[in-house]
């Protein structure tokens, strides 16, 4: 614990908001974590981040993933109020804390313990530590929520929203990694998967590193003080059937697509949930194909309240990469998307 005294927390309304931060951010090792920390980095921001042990079952000193030079790190449990505070803030004075951590799954235990329960005590525990900010990556699915997780990040949205504390929600729409799953099939010579024609829905993509910087501007934009902010990358709405007309474009192939009946989708859910009357696994399946079929079925767009439908002339645009240049760039490299822990999505 340090020596020196727990400074003041700092009046979010006099302050200027330019000024070099000292900042603490959650969900940091994962891709957009780790963009978000570098950007804050960049913006010359002191980053501390609290992150698991490298692997499972070892020592707490044990080395944590990698993360942009000039981060600090610091070992603990993001799901333990007490961590949070002993191993994370350890008594220091923070301005700010940027979250970007997530259930990995999306099932209900997952969500309620991490979307809800894990920020609930990040919240308090920031206020111990004199953060007068908190950024909260969130999504853009919470504005039609029909799953648990949706349910578990508004309930939280709610708790931080009648704070007290300038808060910056952000709900990005589709990310690059979780749009790009089906490359490796196309490459192996398989048909591109879409339900009904491919064009049930639409998104506009953005990108780790254009959301990570909309992230860290939100330290020192007022105009995104106190606001609830969808966000989409730059271009137009790309539906599935135009994600894979682009990438057959892109690796030479002709364009073969298999459609999937959203029935065969409703009678996986339809088994799985009355199995798991039974033997509770199958329905945390049940659940994760609930999510799939939600993404099969909802864009990921702004919704318009007084119509019901999505819009993708009102979802704001940010950044200057694009899916496409994306996809361009995992083909001639011969890469595969890091889609992380939350490859469901």
């Amino acid at each position: 614990m340090p020596d020196n005294p727990l400074p003041s927390p700092i009046d979010s309304s006099t302050a200027n908001p330019w000024r070099r931060q000292r900042v603490f951010v959650l969900g940091a090792t994962g891709t957009i974590g780790r963009a978000t920390v570098l950007a804050l980095l960049e913006r010359g921001h002191e980053v501390v981040c609290l992150v698991r042990p490298h692997a499972a079952g070892k020592p707490s000193q044990s080395q944590p993933r990698p993360l942009p030079a000039g981060a600090i790190v610091r070992i603990g449990d993001a799901s333990d109020p007490a961590s949070i505070a002993n191993d994370g803030f350890q008594g220091e004075a923070f301005d700010a804390l940027v979250s970007c951590l997530a259930s990995r799954t999306g099932a209900s235990d997952d969500a309620w313990a991490i979307d809800y329960a894990a920020h609930c005590g990040a919240l308090e525990a920031a206020r111990g530590a004199g953060v007068s900010h908190f950024v909260l990556l969130s999504a853009i699915c919470v504005q039609k929520p029909l799953l648990a997780f949706q349910h578990a990040k508004l309930a939280f949205e709610k708790r931080l929203i009648e704070s007290g504390l300038t808060y910056s929600i952000v709900r990005p729409t589709a990310f690059f990694k979780s749009l790009s799953g089906q490359l490796d099939r196309l490459r192996r010579g398989k048909p591109f998967l879409i339900f009904g024609d491919g064009t049930l829905t639409a998104c506009k993509p953005i990108s780790d590193g254009d959301l990570a910087a909309f992230l860290a501007d939100c330290l020192s934009d007022p105009a995104r003080h106190n606001r609830v902010m969808p966000i989409g990358g730059p271009g137009e709405a790309i539906t599935p059937l135009q994600q894979g007309e682009h990438l057959f474009a892109l690796l030479g192939l002709p364009p073969r697509f298999k459609r999937v009946p959203l029935a065969v989708l409703d009678a996986i859910i339809g088994f799985l949930g009355v199995a798991g009357r039974i033997v509770p696994w199958f329905g945390r399946y049940a659940e994760l194909a609930r999510i799939g079929r939600y993404y099969a079925t909802e864009s990921m767009l702004v919704l318009n309240a007084q119509t019901g439908r999505y819009d993708a002339a009102s979802t704001p645009s940010t950044g200057s990469d694009t899916l496409f240049d994306y996809y361009g760039e995992l083909v001639r490299e011969s890469k595969l998307a890091e889609r992380g822990d939350h490859a469901v999505f």
